[in-house]
């Protein structure tokens, strides 16, 4: 599945909800996870694409089920794409340090084993772009900390997807597929993320601040056009006026293009070639 048909598959998947069940029918599809899921798989067709071996990507491809669940400095997190090393021993290992650990507690793949795990979270903000922002954005700044403070090497990316039009409430209610005009606040919040996802992104070696992800992907997209329009840089957006004149947001490195050629190039030049294929 390419990007492109992902995008075109939530839009039919989330329109024809609505045009079903109205609110409550885009609710429930929105918050599912079949929606979600598909962008699961864009992320590991990319990385099968670039020469990484299908049997080392959990879940598998096709596959939901079977995400792994890692031990950071303060707690365990559950990963949405774990790509395992080929090279290293898995060894369940006691957790002997603080945090949110009880007494006691152990790990199952060992501290070397999982610093070689490539791992890749997906998100997406589908409606109301402005809701919980700051706690979104606390939670996407937390999860590399978590984990770069106890496993320093460990490559971490983060893929988010954002519609840049929102759907009109009034119509969707009466089951109809509305989206409500760009308006210069929600231009506004567009720019918050996009700043704030360049503060997180391009972790360049283990000496770098944890908090940041090696690759980040902010997926705009217009799922009020067909085929949905995917925006891949500031040229793009400012044609359509969707970011506010004058803004100093900047898109460089932040589209999917080169989001799976920059992780393997960063974990090849951190842990040597073929760990992964």
């Amino acid at each position: 599945m390419t990007l492109q048909d992902c995008v075109n598959n939530i839009k039919t998947t989330v329109e024809n909800a609505i045009t079903t069940n109205g609110t409550a029918g885009k609710t429930s599809v929105i918050r599912s996870q079949g929606v979600i899921n598909m962008l699961h798989e864009v992320v590991k067709t990319s990385l099968i694409n670039v020469g990484v071996n299908a049997n080392l990507i959990h879940p598998p491809l096709g596959q939901s089920n079977g995400e792994k669940t890692l031990a950071g400095f303060l707690k365990f997190k559950k990963q949405d794409i774990c790509v395992f090393p080929n090279n290293k021993p898995q060894i369940v290992e006691p957790l002997d340090f603080n945090g949110l650990y009880a007494t006691g507690v152990t790990e199952p793949y060992g501290e070397l084993f999982t610093e070689h795990i490539l791992s890749v979270n997906v998100r997406s903000q589908l409606s109301s772009i402005g809701n919980n922002i700051d706690t979104m954005y606390e939670r996407t700044y937390a999860e590399p900390l978590n984990l770069h403070r106890r496993l320093p090497k460990m490559v971490l990316g983060e893929v988010y997807l954002l519609s840049v039009r929102e759907l009109d409430s009034a119509q969707v209610a009466l089951r109809n597929v509305a989206y409500k005009p760009h308006t210069a606040s929600v231009g506004r919040y567009i720019e918050r993320y996009i700043k704030g996802f360049a503060a997180l992104n391009m972790r360049s070696s283990q000496r770098d601040d944890d908090f940041k992800y090696e690759r980040v992907a902010l997926i705009l997209a217009d799922f009020s056009q067909t085929p949905v329009k995917i925006y891949r840089n500031n040229t793009e957006l400012n044609a359509d006026g969707i970011l506010p004149a004058g803004s100093t947001a900047d898109m460089t490195n932040l589209s999917y293009d080169g989001f799976v050629d920059r992780l393997t190039e960063v974990y090849d030049k951190r842990f040597g070639t073929g760990i992964l294929s």
